[in-house]
């Protein structure tokens, strides 16, 4: 028998009609509003299930189940629990408030990586060139922040990107929900993975992590006044990557300026967010004419603070390469990790650079 981080038996009887969606490894998502059973897929594809066989009597079980794990009291007035396996995040609404009936969302975060070098080519993720520039900016030790509506898989291209940091780097995670499953994922890297919990808040943590030598440190989301936390640790000259949701790479400084407390605070950070930010992804998602959806990168940039004046330096733009020429101050920055040639990787398995529009088939990480 298999059990979760907090008890929860990981098993058929536990999790009935949803039983076969846990297990499914291309499910990422499992939905029930009261009435109706709607599944995501790896793909992002979301449909409903017919004859899903979820009863009123069921709902009432598997709430109790997960009340009594987590110790939680679950009725008209406690009307929201939320609970966490180390692969599931569980959340249930009572029906005093979703008026619709009690709803179930049950979201797995899955300890791999669903991106690798030859899915990111097949499927136009990005140019090949990009893509070798941005190994490039993880092996030059740039700081990286990853943007986007949700789902569009922001925290799984960090993953992805992670993989590059060499092994002798320790790596710290700090995440309120279990996605990132860095040790997991990168065996033999590292890596200290904390859990925002109570009082252990997400500024708390990277204040703790200071102590724990890293040379990297992995904020899952920056949602507030923490990122002026992560910024000082940048500066620092522990690198890092985190997720921030905008919709242009471009609004990055603004986003961050808006979580601070202060006018005040924003003011005196203003600077700091262009001399510790390097790199700027956005990723989007659309539907093909077959009605799948895909995912793709499209905008970078490089942020830089040059003689006294902050710039954004636009590389990719409608998931179409803009310009061969990077920032001076980050060609200087590679050189000095030894990378003559920022857009060629010797990890795609042959040189794919600005000329080449060939795809890759055959490589992987």
């Amino acid at each position: 028998m298999e059990y979760g981080e907090i008890g929860i038996r990981m098993e058929p009887e536990y999790f009935g009609p949803f039983w076969k969606y846990v297990k499914d490894p291309t499910v990422t998502d499992i939905d029930y509003n009261g009435r109706m059973l709607w599944i995501t897929d790896v793909t992002n594809m979301r449909y409903p299930v017919e004859n899903h066989g979820i009863t009123e009597k069921f709902v009432e079980q598997f709430s109790h189940r997960i009340a009594n794990e987590v110790s939680k009291p679950f009725n008209r007035k406690s009307s929201l629990l939320e609970a966490e396996t180390d692969t599931l995040r569980i959340s249930i609404v009572h029906e005093a408030v979703a008026v619709s009936g009690r709803s179930i969302c049950i979201r797995k975060s899955l300890p791999k990586v669903r991106m690798s070098i030859e899915s990111i080519l097949q499927e136009d993720f990005c140019p090949p060139q990009m893509l070798a520039l941005l190994v490039n900016c993880v092996y030059a030790k740039m700081n990286m922040v990853f943007c986007g509506e949700p789902g569009v898989g922001k925290t799984e291209c960090a993953k992805f990107f992670s993989q590059f940091i060499p092994k002798h780097e320790r790596v710290i995670t700090i995440e309120d929900n279990p996605e990132w499953h860095y040790s997991k994922i990168n065996p033999g890297k590292d890596s200290v993975e904390l859990r925002i919990r109570g009082d252990f808040d997400y500024t708390a943590a990277i204040k703790t992590s200071l102590r724990q030598n890293p040379s990297w440190l992995m904020l899952s989301e920056a949602r507030s006044v923490e990122v002026k936390s992560l910024l000082e640790c940048w500066s620092t000259g522990i690198r890092g990557f985190t997720t921030l949701h905008t919709d242009d790479v471009r609004k990055i400084p603004d986003r961050i300026l808006n979580m601070m407390e202060s006018r005040y605070d924003a003011n005196r950070l203003e600077n700091d967010v262009y001399s510790y930010v390097d790199v700027g992804l956005l990723l989007r998602r659309k539907q093909r004419e077959d009605g799948n959806i895909y995912r793709y990168l499209d905008q970078v940039c490089f942020f830089t603070r040059e003689q006294g004046e902050n710039h954004v330096y636009l590389i990719l733009k409608d998931g179409e390469l803009q310009t061969e020429q990077i920032p001076q101050q980050v060609s200087e920055v590679m050189k000095r990790y030894g990378i003559l040639h920022p857009w060629i990787s010797p990890v795609l398995g042959r040189y794919l650079h600005a000329g080449d529009r060939s795809r890759e088939r055959s490589v992987s990480v």
